[in-house]
Protein backbone atom coordinates (compact mmCIF):
# COMPACT_ATOMS: atom_id res chain seq x y z
CA UNK A 1 0.00 0.00 0.00
CA UNK A 2 1.47 3.28 -1.13
CA UNK A 3 1.06 6.04 1.41
CA UNK A 4 2.21 9.63 1.59
CA UNK A 5 4.66 10.53 4.33
CA UNK A 6 2.82 13.45 5.89
CA UNK A 7 5.91 14.78 7.59
CA UNK A 8 7.64 15.07 4.22
CA UNK A 9 4.68 16.93 2.75
CA UNK A 10 4.64 19.32 5.69
CA UNK A 11 8.35 19.88 5.23
CA UNK A 12 7.79 20.83 1.62
CA UNK A 13 5.19 23.34 2.74
CA UNK A 14 7.99 25.46 4.20
CA UNK A 15 8.99 26.36 0.67
CA UNK A 16 5.60 27.68 -0.25
CA UNK A 17 5.40 30.51 2.30
CA UNK A 18 3.29 33.25 0.77
CA UNK A 19 4.98 36.55 1.52
CA UNK A 20 3.33 40.00 1.70
CA UNK A 21 5.55 42.93 0.92
CA UNK A 22 8.41 41.33 -1.04
CA UNK A 23 9.65 42.55 -4.42
CA UNK A 24 7.72 41.28 -7.45
CA UNK A 25 4.97 40.42 -4.99
CA UNK A 26 2.39 39.21 -7.50
CA UNK A 27 4.88 37.07 -9.41
CA UNK A 28 6.17 35.48 -6.21
CA UNK A 29 2.63 34.86 -5.04
CA UNK A 30 1.71 33.07 -8.28
CA UNK A 31 4.83 30.88 -8.15
CA UNK A 32 4.27 29.96 -4.50
CA UNK A 33 0.55 29.36 -5.03
CA UNK A 34 1.32 27.08 -7.97
CA UNK A 35 3.85 25.13 -5.91
CA UNK A 36 1.42 24.62 -3.06
CA UNK A 37 -1.36 23.71 -5.48
CA UNK A 38 0.87 20.98 -6.96
CA UNK A 39 1.33 19.54 -3.48
CA UNK A 40 -2.43 19.60 -2.97
CA UNK A 41 -2.96 17.91 -6.34
CA UNK A 42 -0.43 15.22 -5.38
CA UNK A 43 -2.27 14.54 -2.13
CA UNK A 44 -5.63 14.46 -3.86
CA UNK A 45 -4.33 11.91 -6.38
CA UNK A 46 -3.08 9.77 -3.49
CA UNK A 47 -6.44 10.21 -1.77
CA UNK A 48 -8.34 9.00 -4.84
CA UNK A 49 -6.07 5.98 -5.26
CA UNK A 50 -6.34 5.07 -1.58
CA UNK A 51 -10.14 5.50 -1.64
CA UNK A 52 -10.37 3.04 -4.52
CA UNK A 53 -8.08 0.65 -2.66
CA UNK A 54 -10.29 0.93 0.42
CA UNK A 55 -13.39 -0.01 -1.57
CA UNK A 56 -11.61 -3.05 -2.99
CA UNK A 57 -10.42 -4.16 0.44
CA UNK A 58 -13.93 -3.83 1.86
CA UNK A 59 -15.20 -6.13 -0.89
CA UNK A 60 -12.43 -8.59 -0.06
CA UNK A 61 -13.42 -8.42 3.60
CA UNK A 62 -17.09 -9.12 2.78
CA UNK A 63 -16.10 -12.14 0.71
CA UNK A 64 -13.70 -13.39 3.39
CA UNK A 65 -16.38 -13.11 6.10
CA UNK A 66 -18.72 -15.34 4.12
CA UNK A 67 -16.11 -18.13 3.96
CA UNK A 68 -14.72 -17.64 7.47
CA UNK A 69 -11.33 -16.95 5.91
CA UNK A 70 -8.29 -16.50 8.15
CA UNK A 71 -7.68 -13.24 6.29
CA UNK A 72 -10.62 -11.50 7.99
CA UNK A 73 -8.72 -10.02 10.91
CA UNK A 74 -5.77 -8.98 8.74
CA UNK A 75 -8.12 -7.25 6.29
CA UNK A 76 -9.89 -5.44 9.13
CA UNK A 77 -6.57 -4.11 10.43
CA UNK A 78 -5.49 -2.99 6.96
CA UNK A 79 -8.84 -1.26 6.39
CA UNK A 80 -8.62 0.54 9.74
CA UNK A 81 -5.08 1.73 8.97
CA UNK A 82 -6.12 2.88 5.50
CA UNK A 83 -9.17 4.74 6.83
CA UNK A 84 -6.95 6.53 9.36
CA UNK A 85 -4.50 7.47 6.61
CA UNK A 86 -7.33 8.78 4.44
CA UNK A 87 -8.66 10.92 7.29
CA UNK A 88 -5.23 12.45 7.82
CA UNK A 89 -4.86 13.20 4.11
CA UNK A 90 -8.26 14.88 3.99
CA UNK A 91 -7.37 17.01 7.02
CA UNK A 92 -4.03 18.00 5.51
CA UNK A 93 -5.59 18.88 2.15
CA UNK A 94 -8.20 21.06 3.88
CA UNK A 95 -5.51 22.78 5.92
CA UNK A 96 -3.31 23.47 2.89
CA UNK A 97 -6.25 24.78 0.88
CA UNK A 98 -7.15 27.14 3.73
CA UNK A 99 -3.56 28.40 3.88
CA UNK A 100 -3.66 28.97 0.14
CA UNK A 101 -6.76 31.13 0.55
CA UNK A 102 -5.27 33.04 3.49
CA UNK A 103 -1.99 33.74 1.70
CA UNK A 104 0.26 32.11 4.28
CA UNK A 105 1.73 28.89 5.56
CA UNK A 106 3.01 27.61 8.86
CA UNK A 107 6.70 27.44 9.74
CA UNK A 108 8.38 24.20 10.85
CA UNK A 109 7.00 23.00 14.17
CA UNK A 110 10.15 23.54 16.26
CA UNK A 111 10.63 27.12 15.08
CA UNK A 112 6.93 27.93 15.38
CA UNK A 113 6.87 26.60 18.94
CA UNK A 114 9.82 28.81 19.93
CA UNK A 115 8.08 31.85 18.44
CA UNK A 116 4.81 31.02 20.20
CA UNK A 117 6.64 30.75 23.52
CA UNK A 118 8.42 34.04 22.81
CA UNK A 119 5.09 35.82 22.17
CA UNK A 120 3.55 34.35 25.33
CA UNK A 121 6.38 35.82 27.39
CA UNK A 122 5.47 39.37 26.31
CA UNK A 123 1.76 39.29 25.44
CA UNK A 124 1.35 43.05 25.80
CA UNK A 125 4.02 43.74 23.18
CA UNK A 126 4.13 40.82 20.77
CA UNK A 127 1.71 38.74 18.74
CA UNK A 128 2.64 35.70 16.66
CA UNK A 129 0.60 34.60 13.65
CA UNK A 130 1.52 30.92 13.40
CA UNK A 131 -0.47 30.42 10.19
CA UNK A 132 1.71 32.89 8.29
CA UNK A 133 4.99 33.02 10.19
CA UNK A 134 4.67 36.67 11.25
CA UNK A 135 5.84 38.25 14.51
CA UNK A 136 3.99 41.51 15.22
CA UNK A 137 5.32 44.20 17.56
CA UNK A 138 3.08 47.03 18.76
CA UNK A 139 4.85 50.23 17.79
CA UNK A 140 3.49 52.14 20.79
CA UNK A 141 5.64 49.87 22.97
CA UNK A 142 8.58 49.67 20.59
CA UNK A 143 8.90 53.43 20.05
CA UNK A 144 7.95 56.70 21.66
CA UNK A 145 5.48 58.77 19.66
CA UNK A 146 7.09 60.11 16.47
CA UNK A 147 10.40 58.41 17.26
CA UNK A 148 12.38 55.75 15.42
CA UNK A 149 14.56 54.89 18.43
CA UNK A 150 13.72 51.47 19.80
CA UNK A 151 12.63 51.86 23.43
CA UNK A 152 14.97 50.42 26.05
CA UNK A 153 12.08 48.35 27.40
CA UNK A 154 11.64 46.71 23.98
CA UNK A 155 15.27 46.00 23.09
CA UNK A 156 15.37 42.83 25.20
CA UNK A 157 12.38 41.46 23.30
CA UNK A 158 14.06 42.13 19.94
CA UNK A 159 17.23 40.50 21.29
CA UNK A 160 15.26 37.41 22.32
CA UNK A 161 13.71 37.19 18.87
CA UNK A 162 17.17 37.52 17.31
CA UNK A 163 18.38 34.58 19.41
CA UNK A 164 15.53 32.45 18.05
CA UNK A 165 16.25 33.51 14.48
CA UNK A 166 19.91 32.60 14.97
CA UNK A 167 19.04 29.14 16.27
CA UNK A 168 19.63 26.04 14.17
CA UNK A 169 16.01 26.15 13.03
CA UNK A 170 15.76 29.92 12.62
CA UNK A 171 18.91 30.65 10.64
CA UNK A 172 17.53 28.70 7.68
CA UNK A 173 15.18 31.63 7.06
CA UNK A 174 15.44 35.26 6.01
CA UNK A 175 13.64 38.19 7.63
CA UNK A 176 11.53 41.02 6.20
CA UNK A 177 10.83 43.86 8.62
CA UNK A 178 7.76 45.94 7.74
CA UNK A 179 6.75 49.16 9.48
CA UNK A 180 3.17 50.52 9.60
CA UNK A 181 1.62 53.70 10.98
CA UNK A 182 -1.89 54.98 11.57
CA UNK A 183 -3.28 57.85 9.48
CA UNK A 184 -2.34 60.70 11.82
CA UNK A 185 -0.03 63.05 9.85
CA UNK A 186 3.38 64.04 11.19
CA UNK A 187 2.74 67.42 12.85
CA UNK A 188 5.58 68.51 15.09
CA UNK A 189 8.22 70.46 13.12
CA UNK A 190 11.07 68.71 14.93
CA UNK A 191 9.58 65.33 14.04
CA UNK A 192 8.91 66.33 10.42
CA UNK A 193 12.53 67.38 10.10
CA UNK A 194 13.56 63.74 10.59
CA UNK A 195 10.44 61.95 9.33
CA UNK A 196 8.68 64.20 6.78
CA UNK A 197 5.81 61.73 6.26
CA UNK A 198 4.42 58.50 7.64
CA UNK A 199 6.23 56.77 4.78
CA UNK A 200 9.50 57.93 6.27
CA UNK A 201 8.50 57.09 9.84
CA UNK A 202 7.39 53.53 8.99
CA UNK A 203 10.57 52.90 6.98
CA UNK A 204 12.85 54.44 9.61
CA UNK A 205 11.27 52.31 12.32
CA UNK A 206 11.86 49.18 10.26
CA UNK A 207 15.51 50.15 9.85
CA UNK A 208 15.81 50.78 13.60
CA UNK A 209 14.57 47.25 14.36
CA UNK A 210 16.91 45.88 11.69
CA UNK A 211 19.85 47.64 13.35
CA UNK A 212 19.03 46.10 16.74
CA UNK A 213 18.76 42.67 15.15
CA UNK A 214 22.02 43.15 13.25
CA UNK A 215 23.78 44.18 16.46
CA UNK A 216 22.55 40.90 17.95
CA UNK A 217 24.00 38.64 15.33
CA UNK A 218 21.48 38.48 12.49
CA UNK A 219 23.47 38.61 9.25
CA UNK A 220 22.60 41.71 7.19
CA UNK A 221 22.21 39.59 4.05
CA UNK A 222 19.28 37.83 5.72
CA UNK A 223 17.31 41.03 6.32
CA UNK A 224 15.35 43.60 4.33
CA UNK A 225 12.95 46.40 5.29
CA UNK A 226 9.68 47.82 4.07
CA UNK A 227 7.63 50.86 5.05
CA UNK A 228 3.88 50.80 4.38
CA UNK A 229 2.93 54.08 6.06
CA UNK A 230 -0.82 54.14 6.82
CA UNK A 231 -1.92 52.16 3.80
CA UNK A 232 -2.22 48.63 5.18
CA UNK A 233 -4.34 49.11 8.31
CA UNK A 234 -5.51 46.09 10.30
CA UNK A 235 -8.34 48.09 11.90
CA UNK A 236 -10.40 51.13 10.98
CA UNK A 237 -8.84 54.46 11.89
CA UNK A 238 -10.94 57.08 13.66
CA UNK A 239 -12.61 59.72 11.46
CA UNK A 240 -10.73 62.88 10.46
CA UNK A 241 -7.23 61.40 10.77
CA UNK A 242 -7.93 60.12 14.25
CA UNK A 243 -5.65 57.09 14.00
CA UNK A 244 -5.82 53.71 15.73
CA UNK A 245 -3.11 52.17 17.93
CA UNK A 246 -3.65 48.76 16.30
CA UNK A 247 -2.33 50.12 13.02
CA UNK A 248 0.92 51.35 14.56
CA UNK A 249 2.99 48.20 14.37
CA UNK A 250 6.14 46.52 13.09
CA UNK A 251 5.72 43.12 11.46
CA UNK A 252 8.57 40.65 11.01
CA UNK A 253 8.04 38.12 8.23
CA UNK A 254 10.09 34.93 8.50
CA UNK A 255 10.58 33.77 4.93
CA UNK A 256 12.45 31.24 2.83
CA UNK A 257 16.04 32.21 2.04
CA UNK A 258 16.58 34.30 -1.06
CA UNK A 259 13.05 35.70 -1.29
Amino acid sequence: MRTVKLSAILGLCVYVLLINGCNSELQDLRIQNNTQQKLIDQLQAELAANTLQLEQMKKQLAAAQQTDSIEVESLRQQIAALEEDLAKKKELIASMQQRLLMGGAALPVELSTMLEDFAKQQPDMVEYDSSRGIVKFKSDLLFDKGSDTVAASAIEAVKSLSTILNSEQGRKFDVIIAGHTDDIPIQKPETRAKHPTNWHLSSHRSIAVLNVMASNGIEPKRMSVRGFSEFRPVAENKPSKGGNPQNRRVEIYIVAQGV
